[in-house]
């Protein structure tokens, strides 16, 4: 391979680690989720799931190993969009009570139930805007606890502290890459294109380059 060909590729690789980052950097900062504070510091929590853009969301009620949990324990949705909270039908029984939020008063499915397929739905509208947390009144004491979060609300880094201080096994959630990796992966990337490229200017084409035709 000539030298100039050397340069065309080092200046490829240099531009694709530098899209590469920029690509990340948009991932990574699309990487929010609701600021719930304190909130969720002693829940029996499932998951959290982002659902703008959806319909309807079904988050399950009494989940988890013990049925004392929703999942997912916290939802942000748009608008319009109608939540249908389902009974597992484990746990005992159960129900949707906002305690705290734009929702109160509104998202309440009323007496506990431990019927397995029994579903309550809540739609979110504008008035509910702003982030809603609810109990399973029976289990509050237990850690049943959940929010939803509807519309424009205060975010906070996925993974960080607020809201994604979720206490759930590494195992089942995975690791993120983290964005400080992401920049020392294309910077190393970055080097040794360079690098590589100073070792054959330096040195010159190898002598076998070209024979053999």
């Amino acid at each position: 391979m000539k030298r100039r060909d050397f340069m065309r590729t080092a200046g490829g690789s240099a531009a694709a680690a530098t899209a590469v980052t920029a690509a990340s950097g948009t991932a990574a900062a699309q990487e929010e989720e609701p600021d719930w504070g304190s909130w969720f510091g002693d829940t029996n929590t499932g998951s959290y799931e982002d659902a703008r853009g959806s319909d309807e969301v079904t988050v399950e009620v009494g989940a988890g190993s013990d049925g004392l949990s929703f999942d997912a324990t916290g939802v942000w949705v748009d608008p319009g969009t109608t939540i249908i909270f389902e009974w597992t039908g484990e746990g005992g029984g159960h129900n949707v009570v906002a305690q705290d939020g734009p929702a109160e008063g509104d998202l309440d499915s009323g007496d506990a139930i431990d019927e397995e397929g029994h579903t309550y739905e809540f739609e979110a509208t504008e008035d509910h805007e702003g982030i809603t947390q609810y109990v399973c009144v029976p289990h509050e004491g237990l850690g049943m606890i959940g929010g939803v979060a509807v519309g424009e609300v205060e975010t906070v880094e996925a993974g960080g502290e607020g809201g994604g201080a979720w206490p759930e096994e590494i195992g089942e959630v995975g690791v993120p890459l983290q964005k400080h990796w992401l920049g020392v992966i294309t910077l190393l990337g970055l080097v040794m294109s360079f690098v590589f490229t100073f070792f054959v200017l330096k040195y010159g084409e190898s002598p076998n380059t070209g024979r053999g035709q």
